[in-house]
C-alpha cells in the first residue's frame, strides 16, 4: 500500500518538465493519473494522456470530466500548466499579457472550478498550485512572470479558506530556477549559454538549479493524504533563494 492507492489525479501541464515528473512520481505511489496537456500523445503509461487547453473553459471542463469518468473519481488537481515571459514592465504589449495571466491565473482557476463538484465527493481532496521564487522575490526582467505569479501566491490562499471546510486542501509549491526544457530554451537563446547558466545556479544559495524531481516530490507532499492538516502553505523548492542569506564566497 501507498499513500495514492486508490485516488485519482489531473496533473495539468503533465506532458513535460515538473508536470511530467508529478504525474509520473504520483503514478508510482499508487494514483490514477491523467496528463492534462496540449500534447497528450507525449505522456507515457501508465499516465493517461487528456488534451486541454487550460485558456479554453470548454476544453477544459471535457478533459476534467474525462478524467473523472475515466477513473470514477477525482481527488488530487495539480495545477501546474504554465507559460513563461521576460523583459522590464515595458516589454510586454497588452496582448501578451493578457496571453501570460490567462494561461497561469485564470487556467488555474478554470481547473479548479470544474473539478470543485468531483472533489467535494472526495474524502482526501487537493490541490495543488505551482507558483514560483518569483511571486516574492523582485528577480530582474521577469515583471510579467512574477505578476502572473503573485497572483497564483495570493489564489491560492484564497482558495484554501474557501475551501478547508469543504475537506478540500490547497497549497503551493513555490520553485526556484528549475532545470526543465523550457529552462533549456531560455538558455539556448542567450548570447552566451554557459555564462547564463552559470549566473541562474549561482543566484541559488545551494549553487545548482533545482530538479523537476525535487519539486514533484514536494507537490505529492503537499497532495498526500499524509499532509491533511497542511493547508494554506507555499512551500519554497528553491535552493534557499527565500530564507538563506549568505555572505559571498570568499
Amino acid at each position: 500500500m501507498t499513500d495514492f492507492d486508490g485516488l485519482a489525479a489531473i496533473v495539468t501541464g503533465g506532458a513535460s518538465g515538473i508536470g511530467r515528473a508529478t504525474a509520473e512520481l504520483l503514478a508510482a505511489r499508487g494514483a490514477r493519473v491523467a496528463a492534462l496537456d496540449l500534447n497528450p500523445d507525449q505522456v507515457a503509461d501508465p499516465v493517461v494522456g487528456i488534451r486541454c487547453d487550460v485558456t479554453d473553459d470548454a476544453s477544459v471542463r471535457a478533459a476534467v470530466a474525462e478524467a473523472a469518468e475515466r477513473f470514477g473519481r477525482l481527488d488530487i488537481v495539480i495545477n501546474n500548466a504554465g507559460i513563461g515571459a521576460q523583459g522590464d514592465v515595458a516589454a510586454n504589449d497588452d496582448a501578451q499579457w493578457a496571453q501570460v495571466l490567462d494561461v497561469n491565473v485564470i487556467g488555474m482557476a478554470r481547473v479548479s472550478r470544474a473539478a470543485l463538484p468531483h472533489l467535494r465527493q472526495s474524502p482526501a481532496a487537493a490541490i495543488v498550485n505551482t507558483c514560483s521564487i518569483a511571486a516574492w522575490a523582485g528577480l530582474p526582467q521577469r515583471a510579467l512572470y512574477s505578476a502572473s505569479k503573485g497572483a497564483v501566491y495570493g489564489l491560492t490562499l484564497a482558495m484554501a479558506a474557501d475551501h478547508v471546510r469543504e475537506g478540500i486542501r490547497v497549497n503551493a509549491v513555490a520553485p526556484g530556477t528549475v532545470d526543465t526544457p523550457w529552462v533549456g530554451r531560455l538558455l539556448d537563446a542567450a548570447a552566451d549559454p554557459a555564462a547564463e547558466r552559470a549566473a541562474l545556479q549561482a543566484r541559488q544559495p545551494s549553487g545548482r538549479l533545482v530538479t523537476a524531481d525535487e519539486v514533484a516530490h514536494a507537490v505529492c507532499y503537499l497532495a498526500s493524504p499524509l499532509s491533511g492538516s497542511t493547508a494554506g502553505t507555499v512551500l519554497a523548492v528553491d535552493g534557499g533563494m527565500y530564507g538563506l542569506r549568505l555572505r559571498p564566497p570568499s
